[in-house]
């Protein structure tokens, strides 16, 4: 049985994405992601305008009157949610830390998901695969998805965004809708994210924390890194340093988005911060205007 204080934290992500679901995602989830493809439904007769190659032609020919097919869209999806779990998402320069957002916004799209009666799947990752949890249906099993979220006590403290990626491709045969979530600091990735990207309806959520990237000018600051456990220190006041990690910044915002550019890949930065609600919700304005 579970520690009152998980059940608690369980029951506290549930009920913060509760009204997420409900007022955000519900119909705009469903209208903006294409099922699987078309089915048969029924036939009908043909009326001008029907285009000619749905004409059934057996039934045409049993009957002596033009029959044409009729195809309705597949809306079963299955969603997959990659998460990382490395060392790095222990960080949060406020109220919460990067892992506290990636909880959140996992709960919230597997509830999205079932609520709309679709399979979801969870796989979470460090270096290496952490767990898979195959794509199911229903309340329980989102529920369970929440509880391996917030009682993750990964093996592993590096990231490996390639090993997580080629796993899926071995487990996902059918078409899936991936939503990666990371703060993306990983490299040697991306031959594999293209490939997955090409079967997959692919979407990166980007989780950044402002301190990241905005050290304050108080001088020699000791800085470890979470996943390789490396400690240095730094002069932040020094205006060549500051000067250097900005130049550094810029080139790795230029390469990603160079990246999503040539993979066609969408993509959402979410900072810890802020609320996640307005860069979901412009996402999916987004996406809604291309169908």
């Amino acid at each position: 049985m579970l520690p009152k204080d998980i059940i608690k934290k369980i029951k506290k992500v549930e009920i913060s994405t509760r009204r997420a679901v409900a007022d955000l995602m519900g119909g705009e989830y469903h209208s903006v992601f294409k099922g699987r493809g078309m089915e048969f439904d029924e036939v009908k007769h043909y009326t001008p305008g029907d285009q000619i190659n749905s004409i059934d032609w057996k039934v045409t020919a049993r009957t002596g009157t033009p029959f044409v097919k009729k195809f309705v869209e597949e809306r079963e999806l299955t969603v997959t949610l990659l998460i990382d779990m490395s060392a790095s998402q222990a960080f949060g320069s406020g109220t919460k830390s990067k892992k506290d957002l990636i909880i959140e916004l996992g709960a919230l799209l597997a509830f999205s998901a079932i609520r709309n009666n679709d399979r979801v799947g969870l796989l979470t990752f460090t270096d290496d695969v952490e767990l898979f949890l195959p794509p199911k249906k229903g309340r329980s099993h989102g529920m369970r998805l929440i509880k391996e979220l917030v009682t993750s006590s990964p093996s592993g403290k590096g990231t490996s965004i390639h090993n997580a990626l080629e796993y899926l491709g071995r487990v996902e045969k059918g078409k899936s809708i991936v939503f990666l979530i990371s703060d993306f600091i990983d490299k040697g990735y991306e031959k594999r994210l293209n490939i997955i990207s090409k079967k997959h309806d692919l979407v990166l959520i980007r989780i950044k924390d402002g301190m990241e990237e905005a050290f304050p000018a108080q001088g020699l600051i000791n800085l470890k890194d979470a996943e390789t456990g490396e400690v240095f220190t730094v002069d932040a006041a020094s205006r060549e340093w500051r000067a250097t990690f900005q130049a550094l910044i810029r080139s790795k915002e230029e390469i990603w988005n160079d990246t999503l550019k040539k993979m066609k890949i969408d993509a959402i930065d979410i900072d810890t911060a802020t609320p996640y609600i307005v860069p979901l919700r412009n996402f999916f304005k987004r996406r809604a205007k291309r169908y």
